[in-house]
């Protein structure tokens, strides 16, 4: 959808991390994406912008097909991967014989649909993702929950469906230091359990109904501290919902948390969670917080339970009610010994969800 260092956000991270690993694995690839080279995410030499994301629609798409074009009359090209079907319309043609692999990051109408777009705009989405499944030779998705998805809304048989997990930089996320050193850096409470929660501003993240939960938390856990971190359209209302209810000295909203401090906060932390209630295919935020030590709770809604129940099923919530969430961080807080330690939320992810291990999976599925 653009480069992760203009836009964040989940697909645009994954695609960030898997090109460079991909490179570094010897892959001779190359990158194409809407955005602009200055940004403060570094771009590996293998990734060309085509056109400035705030550049309009149809003028970006026309410069994806130029740039496509052009990338495969300059070398022998095996396979043509996509992530966001929007980019991968105008090039269909341009395939011929070629194998085409599109990289399944979550049903793009039905998203839309969940926060609110309705009509003409919702027709057109489904329409562009059902011409692009058409086409694809094979897909990759993040966990078996969007593999049922491609099967019963797309229709795409599943011989055609390989699963392959997110990946994250473990090396980056293995902050050297304690909870304690963490928040001293980010200036945090050093006498608080504190929680947090990444996600973007939107709907069907669940944040509504986490806020809603400290209420009953800081009854449990009176000192207990909600950390959310990240931006989007749901900022004020959020703000306004911490107001109402009186949380004001038990939620705060963070905004956007540069790169470089995100590890850190996940460290900071005693706890994650990451409170979805709707389409959510993998949730990197869980591996980004096992990654830097921090345990996490996830919801039971879409791929977050792959994602944790190979460390512990206990971290797989009942259900995604403001209860259970509010119910499971009590019991969390008031017990962190009955939680995995630092060291085997690390390790964990490192074995299953380090980027070189991801990488190779993919390029299997490249190779087949």
């Amino acid at each position: 959808m653009g480069w992760f260092g203009e836009e964040p956000g989940g697909l645009n991270r994954m695609y960030a991390g898997l090109l460079a690993s991909l490179e570094q694995a010897g892959v001779d690839l190359c990158g194409l994406v809407a955005g602009s080279p200055q940004t403060a995410y570094p771009a590996p030499a293998s990734l060309s912008f085509f056109a400035r994301r705030d550049a309009p629609a149809l003028r970006r798409l026309q410069a994806c097909r130029r740039a496509v074009c052009s990338a495969l009359r300059a070398g022998q090209v095996d396979v043509v991967a996509a992530h966001f079907s929007l980019y991968a319309l105008p090039v269909l043609d341009l395939l011929h014989e070629r194998r085409f692999v599109f990289h399944f990051h979550g049903p793009w109408a039905s998203e839309s649909k969940t926060e609110g777009e309705n009509g003409f705009g919702i027709i057109v989405k489904r329409t562009i993702e059902s011409r692009v499944y058409r086409r694809a030779d094979r897909f990759i998705v993040l966990s078996s929950a969007f593999a049922q998805i491609l099967d019963r809304q797309y229709r795409i048989p599943r011989e055609r469906i390989f699963i392959v997990p997110g990946g994250v930089d473990a090396d980056r996320y293995c902050v050297n230091g304690s909870r304690q050193d963490a928040r001293a850096r980010l200036h945090l409470p050093g006498d608080r359990p504190l929680i947090v929660s990444v996600r973007r501003l939107i709907h069907r993240v669940g944040l509504e109904g986490l806020i809603d939960s400290m209420a009953e938390v800081r009854k449990a856990v009176p000192d207990a501290l909600l950390l959310i971190a990240g931006r989007g359209m749901l900022a004020g209302e959020l703000a306004a919902r911490i107001a109402t209810r009186g949380l004001q000295g038990h939620v705060r909203l963070l905004g956007f948390v540069a790169e470089d401090d995100l590890p850190w906060l996940y460290r900071a932390c005693d706890l994650s969670v990451v409170p979805s209630v709707a389409l959510e295919g993998f949730g990197l935020p869980t591996i980004e917080s096992l990654a830097s030590g921090t345990p996490v709770l996830v919801t039971p809604v879409g791929g977050l339970p792959e994602t944790v129940a190979g460390l512990d099923p206990a971290l797989v919530l009942p259900d995604a009610t403001t209860q259970s969430l509010a119910d499971a961080m009590s019991r969390a807080l008031r017990d962190l010994g009955r939680l995995p330690t630092p060291d085997i939320c690390a390790r964990y992810v490192r074995e299953h969800f380090h980027w070189p291990v991801i990488a190779r999976k993919v390029l299997a599925v490249y190779e087949h």
